[in-house]
């Protein structure tokens, strides 16, 4: 159980901050930035959520799930495998992998093959979709680097999920611009 009374501590004023298992690191640890970088794509989620509620319901669904996973891969990699807690960690479970790849085959399953690349845009909440694409690919990468690291482990299944999630995102995006009839697509030197 979380339990927030006080906001601000003080304790990251010397430019460092705790890792659930208490340990202390500096707040530009690479560590903090691939987390950081998950709460950049929940949030952006948030913002999708705005213009999928009534409009695309089955795909808000979907997306509340991914923002409580989100909080759920976060608290993976703020508790570093291999470090000594006196709790069960929570981790991404292959379960959570395997539902996202079942909702991107439910959803692409409506879709047209592409013939072009699409470009990020269409409606409100394609345009939202497809910025959370590309924090989470951001996000991947630095959970990526962070696994080659000596002494980082970054578990199997959050590597996977995140890898899954940001082709949610394009699928999503695709399937609220109208089952891909509003995607905007690329002409290739178009405006040569």
């Amino acid at each position: 159980m979380v339990v927030l009374n006080r906001i601000y501590t003080r304790t990251g004023d010397d430019g460092s901050t705790a890792l659930s298992t208490g340990e202390r690191r500096p707040k530009f640890d690479l560590r903090i930035e691939a987390y950081g970088t998950v709460d950049e794509t929940n949030a952006t989620v948030g913002l999708a959520r705005l213009h999928t509620g009534a409009a695309a319901p089955v795909v808000d669904a979907m997306l509340a799930r991914l923002q409580n996973d989100l909080f759920d891969l976060g608290a993976d990699l703020a508790t570093p495998e291999g470090k000594p807690v006196a709790w069960e960690p929570l981790r991404i479970t292959a379960a959570q992998v395997e539902r996202i790849e079942r909702e991107i085959d439910e959803l692409n399953a409506d879709l047209k093959p592409l013939r072009s690349f699409v470009l990020p845009g269409g409606s409100p909440a394609a345009a939202h979709l497809h910025l959370a694409r590309t924090v989470s690919r951001r996000a991947e990468r630095l959970m990526v680097q962070l696994a080659g690291q000596p002494d980082e482990i970054v578990g199997t299944a959050a590597l996977h999920y995140v890898n899954r999630l940001s082709d949610f995102f394009f699928v999503a995006a695709r399937w609220v611009n109208d089952c891909g009839a509003a995607d905007v697509l690329w002409v290739p030197g178009q405006n040569r």
